[in-house]
């Protein structure tokens, strides 16, 4: 499937039965998405960040995303969202983000109103922009899209700075201004989601980070509250790293890892994952182009 035609299919899944988009820090993790059967992936700044040995307050760069997201759309075939932070920088940062992250063939990008640096979005200490200078930004990332199904969706961090009014007003300022969906970030309660579902009618994300403001809902409950993306941002890469963890406490203490080969993918599990054959399959189709070598002569030493 063309990446137009992935980015409507994916606009028209929003449309009717929403969407579950687990988190993927790496090409690795988005192939294991894509295998298990999900319809789409989100790529986490912070996971990204994290990954780099940074936290996450908008230290990387667009040229860096672009480095990691690169490997990871091209892994797989289903579409993909990502964190665009707070766009890197002013409106015509903006817009050359949207060009970037358009042509590297990603389904959708999300950029969120704080002021940099940025905190982590259920972290307290936020501190936003303006409503007219996040509407300028979301304007010219509309302006500069070539595909009008690129998804451009709008973060509030309101609620954690302002209250749940401010944050429902924001998102009908930045709808106004052509925001295709909003991400309502750290809600606290059951009923605040059910307000933000009702109040506001356009698509909605729903963040399901760990250790946040957020209550745990399943896709589940909350596609049935109205909302139709549900985001498990940094899940893969905080079981990832409490398994690495216990890996090198075992080195550490018994000097082997033979405890943990149960735990542990395969090499078969992993080179199937990777399509290993299939590229020695290719290789073997190309194997007729390439010259011969020449037998060697009686005489050669």
């Amino acid at each position: 499937m063309s990446i137009n035609n992935l980015r409507k299919t994916f606009r028209q899944k929003l449309e009717t039965d929403g969407i579950v988009l687990p988190g993927a820090f790496n090409a690795l993790t988005a192939l294991q998405i894509q295998k298990q059967g999900f319809d789409g992936c989100y790529i986490s700044g912070a996971a990204l960040s994290a990954g780099a040995g940074l936290p996450d307050i908008g230290l990387l760069t667009m040229n860096e995303f672009s480095f990691f997201i690169k490997y990871i759309v091209e892994a797989v075939s289903i579409p993909c969202i990502a964190d665009m932070d707070t766009g890197f920088g002013e409106p015509v940062n903006v817009a050359r983000m949207m060009r970037e992250m358009e042509q590297l063939g990603l389904a959708g990008v999300h950029i969120e109103d704080q002021v940099l640096p940025k905190r982590c979005g259920h972290l307290e200490g936020k501190e936003l922009i303006t409503i007219e200078a996040m509407n300028e930004k979301i304007k010219i990332a509309t302006m500069t899209r070539k595909d009008e199904n690129f998804l451009l969706i709008a973060r509030t961090d309101a609620r954690g700075v302002e209250g749940l009014s401010a944050a429902i007003g924001r998102a009908h300022a930045y709808i106004e201004a052509g925001a295709d969906a909003i991400f309502p970030e750290a809600l606290k309660t059951k009923e605040e989601f059910e307000t933000f579902s009702r109040e506001v009618k356009v698509p909605l994300l729903a963040n399901m980070t760990e250790f946040g403001k957020s209550p745990h809902f399943s896709a589940t409950e909350l596609m049935d509250m109205g909302y139709k993306m549900v985001i498990f941002p940094v899940t893969a890469l905080r079981v990832a790293m409490k398994g690495t963890e216990s890996l090198y406490q075992a080195l550490k203490t018994e000097g082997t890892q033979k405890s943990l080969l149960d735990r542990m993918q395969t090499r078969d599990e992993l080179y199937e994952l990777l399509r290993y054959d299939d590229y020695a399959r290719l290789d073997e189709k190309v194997a007729h182009f390439r010259p011969k070598t020449a037998e060697p002569k009686d005489d050669d030493p």
